[in-house]
C-alpha cells in the first residue's frame, strides 16, 4: 500500500470517527487526488478551523473556485458546520475530509466525475 492510500484510510477513518458516516471511498479518493502534492504537506494537509483566513481560501477556492457554487454567506455557514460537526478542539481537520464532508453536502460529487 503507498503513502496515498494509507492517507486515503486515515481519512476514511476520520469521516467513520468523527462524522458516524461510511465515506464513498471512490469519491474521497477523487477528492485526494485533486488535493495533490499538499496532502503530503503536514501544514496544508489541515485546515485551521480556528483561523478566519484559512476559511475564507476554502470558501474562495474550493467551494466557488473548484465547485462552482455561487458565493454567499451560506458558504461560509457550511464550513462552520462541517469544522463543528469534526470538532472545534480537534486539532487535526484534515483537509481531504473537509473538502469531502462539503462536496457531499452540496451533492456536486459530479465536479470529481
Amino acid at each position: 500500500m503507498g503513502r496515498r492510500d494509507e492517507l486515503i484510510e486515515k481519512y476514511a477513518q476520520d469521516i467513520r470517527d468523527k462524522f458516524g458516516e461510511e465515506p464513498d471511498m471512490e469519491l474521497l479518493k477523487k477528492v485526494v487526488i485533486g488535493l495533490g502534492p499538499s496532502i503530503y504537506n503536514a501544514d496544508a494537509e489541515t485546515v485551521a478551523g480556528s483561523d478566519p483566513e484559512e476559511l475564507e481560501r476554502v470558501r474562495r477556492n474550493f467551494l466557488v473556485g473548484k465547485l462552482g457554487l455561487e458565493d454567499s454567506p451560506a458558504l461560509m455557514e457550511a464550513i462552520d458546520e462541517v469544522i463543528a460537526r469534526y470538532g472545534r478542539s480537534n486539532r487535526n481537520k484534515y483537509r481531504a475530509v473537509i473538502y469531502y464532508m462539503l462536496v457531499k453536502r452540496y451533492g456536486r460529487e459530479s465536479v470529481y466525475g
